[in-house]
């Protein structure tokens, strides 16, 4: 694809100071062999613009936790904190806010120590690269209605996956990598997080598709989260091509045959919507409910004050198909029950039984299958190595063109 240049008019239009902004909080890394100059990706401006990349505020203060003014909190207070911003949005007591509600998510298992302001801002810098790019790069090959929104979709992918240039040679934005070393979060829960990505420049399956979808929502375009056994990825619909898939783990933009194709979807988990299904406002909100629920196990490992179940509930008030709150609600309850089983509180211990039972049964009748982390992994890297089956060639010729 050649490369697209941005006209004098525009070039006076964009602000110096907005390009400073733009740069101030990205955490550079070293290139790695995947970061090929790929000359559609230049953004030209003026030779005189310079860019401050010295300036790295983190918006972490893992030491510093913000102290009441009454008393000191627990870990459940934070959470429960959490929790209750995010019901309220779930029962329309305050607008749905995917952005906002991964923060306090992340927010609570940090104690309170981000700032939403710099975590913003940092949001804010990436949208504006991706604005940028917009303007500097025509849409080709695509003059359908929804040519706009496809375009932005463009321009988020390609901030995610691909180096974008300032002036010719000069790297402005790096892409976000895959992390190898702790892709489930089981070293540090906080490899999950979205703020460690933009901290670092290195997710998973979980921060990379949060991400793109945040900034779809700034970027008024339509993104939906969609789940596969352990896997977020990303769906849109365009008027040319349907319905598609985008992989932020590879890059790629994989047809449902690839998704299928880990053997562990089955036609009932997709007739039931547990799987490959796409998730409105709500039911994303509601996912965050869920990684509450996770973090404050994770960093507490109790399952038995209540708390964990009542996240799941809350969760499947409002998204009823959510196959992971369902399963993690069992094994609470599993768990809950082997301590009144050896306390010998039989009466709660067959209540408790009971309920896990019934979980655990409809998931099953939902279609749901345990997939081992072996096949995960497995599944994961076919993309790479079938592309020719696996990889819908006209959507990657034109956002990776090639």
């Amino acid at each position: 694809m050649q490369k697209r240049g941005i006209n004098i008019a525009l070039i006076i239009g964009i602000s110096i100071t907005l390009l400073v902004t733009v740069s101030a909080c990205h955490t550079t890394k070293t290139a790695s062999s995947n970061e090929k100059r790929n000359t559609k990706d230049t953004i030209v401006v003026s030779e005189k613009t310079t860019v401050d990349t010295v300036h790295r505020k983190t918006f972490v203060h893992r030491n510093t936790p913000s102290q009441p003014q009454s008393k000191q909190l627990n870990y459940l207070d934070y959470y429960n904190i959490a929790f209750d911003e995010l019901e309220n949005m779930l029962n329309d007591n305050q607008p749905l806010d995917f952005k906002r509600a991964v923060f306090i998510t992340e927010k609570a298992y940090f104690r309170d120590s981000l700032s939403y302001e710099k975590f913003n801002n940092r949001i804010h810098s990436l949208v504006n690269i991706a604005d940028m790019w917009m303007r500097s790069n025509a849409m080709k090959d695509y003059n359908f209605p929804d040519s706009n929104a496809v375009k932005k979709n463009g321009a988020i992918f390609t901030l995610m996956k691909d180096t974008i240039y300032f002036i010719e040679d000069l790297p402005f934005h790096r892409p976000f990598q895959y992390d190898f070393e702790d892709f489930l979060g089981e070293k540090e829960w906080s490899n999950q997080f979205v703020t460690k990505l933009l901290l670092n420049g290195s997710g998973n399956c979980h921060s990379l598709p949060y991400l793109y979808k945040i900034l779809a929502d700034e970027l008024q375009t339509e993104a939906y989260l969609s789940l596969a056994p352990n896997h977020i990825y990303i769906k849109h619909r365009s008027k040319k091509w349907g319905w598609y898939n985008t992989e932020l783990t590879s890059g790629e933009f994989p047809t449902d045959a690839w998704v299928k194709a880990s053997g562990y979807i089955t036609l009932d988990a997709i007739r039931n919507g547990i799987y490959m299904d796409t998730l409105g406002q709500k039911e994303s909100v509601a996912l965050c409910v869920y990684d509450l629920a996770k973090g404050y196990l994770v960093q507490t490992k109790n399952s038995h004050d209540g708390f964990v179940l009542k996240c799941c509930d809350l969760v499947l008030k409002h998204d009823p198909q959510n196959i992971n709150a369902l399963i993690l609600k069992a094994e609470t309850l599993k768990k809950q029950y082997d301590v009144f089983k050896s306390n010998n509180e039989i009466g709660k211990a067959q209540q408790t039984y009971t309920q896990m039972q019934q979980l655990y049964v409809k998931g099953l009748e939902m279609g749901y299958r345990e997939m081992p982390l072996a096949m995960y992994l497995e599944w994961l890297s076919s993309i790479n190595e079938q592309k020719d089956k696996y990889v819908n060639s006209e959507i990657n010729r034109t956002f990776n063109n090639r």
